[in-house]
């Protein structure tokens, strides 16, 4: 496993498997099964609902906590109480502390308040890092303008389907690693034929490609599967290179295909619609 370095000095891994929509049951058996075959960084959220099947897999890994990275989120539908909210998922994962909190998605009106009340949380040592997701370039703006602590990260959807570059560029000239997840477009764009030429002629999977290609560019990739042949496929991207000539072409698959929030419509005329069916959205899995 390669780690990333961060803007924190801390370094983080730079493959995680993310649990997002996995049940709890599968999220612990996943887990458990991801930290044998050698990953060590596991993304989840409070959206997610399965946080305490993350934290129990952790703790009966028998792998030191402080070997593992944690990542977790800020739910959207507690925003106006980040501490309080981070308190909550904190004992849920019962892991001490968290590797690195993210405010889920940029909610007009709060993610300001949310952040300062994140840095507090930083500052204390709760939160070993702490960071974004799915922010476009004028939400990392006002951010960073009105803040004493840059986003050590900003999570969004990234694949090349869907590259952002001009989000990915910003990043990188401010310091903020880019964590790419959907690496695998949700399986949706396996059979793409530049993709299948490209891993036939690696003698890899699509999804291997799909996850190198995001290491190559420096991104931290958090691909999913509960399949435990799966798991370690995609663990086993460290021993081989795509060549130039075939991340050209993964780079022409640009299309902008987007499969979960596009961050490039927060902040614009959309921004008042989006918050609106994402809380709509969430309405049902808040307690």
């Amino acid at each position: 496993m390669t780690t990333t370095l961060l803007n924190n000095g801390l370094r983080i891994p730079s493959v995680g498997l993310g649990v997002y929509k996995a049940s709890p049951e599968d999220t612990y058996k996943t887990v458990l099964a991801a930290l044998k075959a050698g990953y060590r960084h596991i993304d989840t959220a409070a959206f997610y609902q399965n946080e305490p099947d993350v934290g129990r897999a952790i703790k009966e890994s028998g792998i030191p906590r402080s070997e593992i990275w944690v990542t977790t989120k800020l739910h959207i539908g507690e925003m106006r109480n980040p501490t309080e909210a981070f308190n909550k998922s904190l004992e849920r994962l019962g892991t001490g502390y968290i590797d690195l909190y993210l405010i889920h998605a940029p909610i007009q009106g709060r993610r300001l308040q949310a952040w300062k009340e994140m840095e507090v949380i930083y500052q204390e040592g709760k939160a070993k890092s702490i960071g974004v997701s799915n922010f476009n370039i004028a939400h990392l703006e006002e951010l960073i303008n009105s803040s004493t602590v840059v986003p050590a990260v900003n999570q969004i959807e990234l694949n090349p389907f869907l590259q952002h570059v001009d989000i990915t560029e910003f990043c990188k000239s401010k310091g903020i690693v880019v964590q790419a997840y959907s690496p695998l477009t949700k399986a949706r764009k396996l059979d793409d034929p530049t993709l299948v030429e490209v891993s036939t002629g690696l003698g890899k999977t699509p999804a291997q490609v799909l996850i190198k290609w995001g290491l190559q560019k420096g991104y931290v990739t958090l691909p999913k599967t509960v399949n435990p042949t799966r798991l370690v496929e995609n663990i086993s991207v460290f021993d081989w290179t795509i060549s130039a000539e075939d991340m050209k072409k993964l780079d022409a698959l640009e299309c902008n295909f987007v499969t979960e929030w596009d961050p490039t419509q927060w902040g614009t005329k959309n921004e008042t619609w989006g918050q609106w069916a994402i809380e709509k959205v969430i309405h049902n899995f808040v307690a």
